[in-house]
């Protein structure tokens, strides 16, 4: 009982899990924003997405949609995450380990995908797969982690408080 007392905490390895946690949003953003803002400043977006036009491909609309939508909920989730983290949520070694499996499985079906409109492209280009070794590691080092550790199982116990109801009192006439 002792041992959860000196466990229980944001300390430890978990400072390095909340220095990611809290830095995520702000990496996707810094990330995703040069990558899509050429897309609708530039007239780009048009040529991918026009008929006729010489870039057109049917498969670029709904690709780009994807992965902005799948970009936008990963931010929310992780801003989400930073919640979990900080009010010591239970389900937060939960979410993480979702966020982690999600994005493993969402950078290689992506390159997949594009494969089908550029089929002479590497499916795995130099940025690709320097972030899909990053997600892979963090994946090996931190699922482990919050699968056995005695700190996690000891820090992430709160639920969430339950709202007060009121009974509201009504004179019957």
């Amino acid at each position: 009982m002792n041992e959860n007392k000196e466990l229980k905490g944001l300390g430890g390895w978990l400072i390095l899990v909340g220095l990611g946690v809290v830095f995520a949003p702000v990496r996707l953003l810094i990330m995703l924003i040069p990558l899509y803002e050429p897309i609708f400043e530039d007239g780009m977006w048009e040529a991918l997405t026009t008929i006729g036009s010489e870039a057109y491909h049917p498969l670029w609309g709904p690709l780009l949609i994807g992965e902005m939508a799948f970009n936008s909920i990963m931010i929310f989730a992780s801003i989400y995450l930073i919640y979990l983290f900080f009010s010591k949520h239970y389900l937060f070694p939960k979410v993480y380990i979702a966020i982690l499996l999600l994005s493993l499985i969402f950078i290689p079906l992506d390159s997949w995908l594009v494969t089908f409109i550029l089929p002479d492209e590497p499916m795995f280009d130099p940025d690709t797969t320097k972030e899909f070794a990053r997600t892979l590691i963090a994946s090996i080092i931190w699922i482990p982690y919050m699968l056995v550790s005695k700190r996690v199982k000891a820090t992430f116990v709160e639920k969430m408080p339950q709202q007060q109801i009121q009974p509201t009192s009504k004179s019957v006439s």
